[in-house]
């Protein structure tokens, strides 16, 4: 049996949400155009063409893509692949590696041929510098958070005024968010925002107009924001 078995290429036509499973074979998973997401447990990956994720076999998880979004998956023998990572990791797609894994889909390839495209896949495979991702904390009290800021990424209630809101501290929040996330409410805040702007960026929005929807006042502090989060600029990660 092969070291890498290709699973899916597809377009995906409309917006599409797997329920959670899991797969007897790692898994890497990678987009040739746009942006979603894979969910494990509170933890929350974005994938782009540039950073994809590796999910160890048997690792639960479920997924979310939308329409036009051209999603790429290959899937890796346990027999004879050792997991990257014993739990889910981002791992840099490189045009390289790009390269190898389309080789690997193409028909008539010979044994020989294969045995050494698969061996250069997996040397390239390597986790990524910058994880896009987002811990999404679980405690009671912080719902309320969590749930105005995935509804609306620009929401501009502070953490003075959440405190107000659900009638503790704002270092009681602070404590919360570092406790579950391991970090703090505008870390927290801007990793998620982060995280929606990618989406939009995917999509061929501007840049101007995805710093307004995810609450920035200027594409400056936006790309600031940004680029602690993912290593790169907005702007960059469009041409990629």
């Amino acid at each position: 049996m092969p070291f890498v078995v290709l699973g899916s290429t597809e377009v995906i036509p409309r917006d599409t949400f797997w329920e959670e499973h899991s797969h007897p074979t790692h898994e890497l998973l990678w987009n040739h155009r746009g942006a979603s997401s894979a969910t494990v447990g509170a933890r929350v990956w974005t994938i782009t063409p540039t950073v994809g994720l590796w999910i160890p076999a048997g690792t639960r998880h479920s997924g979310w893509t939308p329409a036009g979004t051209w999603h790429r998956a290959a899937q890796f023998g346990v027999h004879a692949v050792p997991p990257l990572a014993e739990r889910p990791v981002a791992v840099e797609v490189t045009p390289l590696l790009r390269l190898l894994l389309d080789r690997l889909d193409t028909e008539g390839l010979g044994a020989q041929e294969r045995a050494r495209t698969e061996a250069m896949v997996l040397d390239l495979l390597a986790p990524a510098e910058h994880q896009l991702l987002l811990h999404m904390p679980e405690a009671p009290l912080l719902a309320p958070i969590v749930e105005a800021v995935r509804a609306d990424p620009a929401d501009t209630t502070t953490l003075a005024r959440w405190a107000v809101r659900l009638g503790v501290s704002t270092r009681t929040i602070t404590r919360a968010f570092r406790s579950e996330t391991g970090l703090g409410f505008s870390q927290w805040l801007a990793t998620a925002r982060v995280q929606h702007a990618i989406a939009l960026l995917a999509l061929g929005e501007e840049i101007e107009e995805v710093a307004e929807r995810v609450g920035y006042h200027s594409a400056s502090a936006f790309g600031v924001a940004f680029r602690r989060v993912t290593g790169m600029s907005p702007g960059r990660f469009r041409t990629q």
